[in-house]
């Protein structure tokens, strides 16, 4: 029998934009439930940030934290070890733990050779938990968790289109990359789509014939959306949708903004 695994992006996705709640979601959260349908929270959240929202929202299947950079497959959950090539293989607090981004210190250190080069940018890492709670507008609590990174650096430039351009350029000769959602990110050879890609094979091997859905709302998410049958953009709080994603095949604009977006496209595709 086929089954569905759903990926999703967590910031003005599945949550809120403003005020990180899932509650307009919660019809469709109740049927996957119901369904036992594989729910795979994939974001640009630290691994301490997912597990909070997991918690919240009574999720024990794996993640993808940091745009990519971590997968967490909890211990027991599939019948073998997961392995790719291409990550490295820990085993801590219950979960098989495959990295595929860089360490968290090689891009501290090439955030400040950008400053060095002239460039006024400044990451998580050199703010305040409170500077991070305001920024990011949320509690103090969360602001503290997302500062213990392991595999990406958002940070903040205020430079025009052509030094945003040359900072991007100095990334990548620093043999980085760079992407862009609601903050600025460097990171290694690592995305949301090759993490999918990986978990994907996994389910696959566990189940059989699987369909496969993610929703998102930035350029963060065009990876990961790329790699699905049913690619879903949620809409923006203006009501529009990011115009990166415009060129995906196949793609299924949600009727709603934020989580009764994410409501109404996932119901209706779990119908059909």
């Amino acid at each position: 029998m086929r089954r569905f695994v759903i990926f999703t992006d967590l910031d003005a996705t599945l949550l809120d934009y403003s005020t990180y709640s899932f509650e307009g979601a919660l019809p469709a959260l109740r049927r996957v439930r119901e369904e036992k349908i594989p729910l795979v929270i994939c974001s640009s959240k630290t691994r301490k940030e997912i597990e909070y929202y997991r918690k919240k929202l009574g999720n024990g299947d794996p993640f993808i934290s940091e745009n990519g950079g971590g997968i967490f497959v909890p211990k027991s959950y599939f019948h073998f070890e997961p392995r790719c090539d291409e990550c490295s293989l820990q085993e801590e607090q219950g979960y098989f733990v495959m990295g595929l981004g860089a360490r968290y210190a090689d891009l501290r250190k090439a955030l400040e050779t950008l400053r060095v080069e002239g460039f006024a940018v400044t990451g998580f890492g050199d703010m305040t938990v409170t500077e991070v709670a305001r920024l990011a507008g949320t509690t103090i609590p969360v602001a503290r968790m997302a500062k213990e990174r392991d595999f990406d650096e958002p940070f903040v430039f205020e430079g025009g289109k052509e030094e945003t351009r040359r900072l991007f350029d100095a990334i990548t000769a620093a043999g980085f990359r760079h992407a862009r959602g609601r903050f600025f990110h460097i990171l290694g050879n690592s995305d949301k789509g090759k993490a999918v890609s990986i978990l994907s094979g996994f389910y696959k091997r566990k189940y059989g014939e699987v369909e496969t859905i993610a929703l998102g709302d930035s350029p963060l998410d065009l990876p990961m959306l790329e790699q699905v049958d049913h690619p879903v953009a949620v809409g923006k709080p203006d009501g529009s949708y990011d115009p990166h994603l415009s060129e995906i095949p196949k793609l299924v604009r949600a009727e709603g903004i934020g989580p009764r977006g994410w409501n109404t496209a996932v119901l209706r595709l779990l119908q059909r």
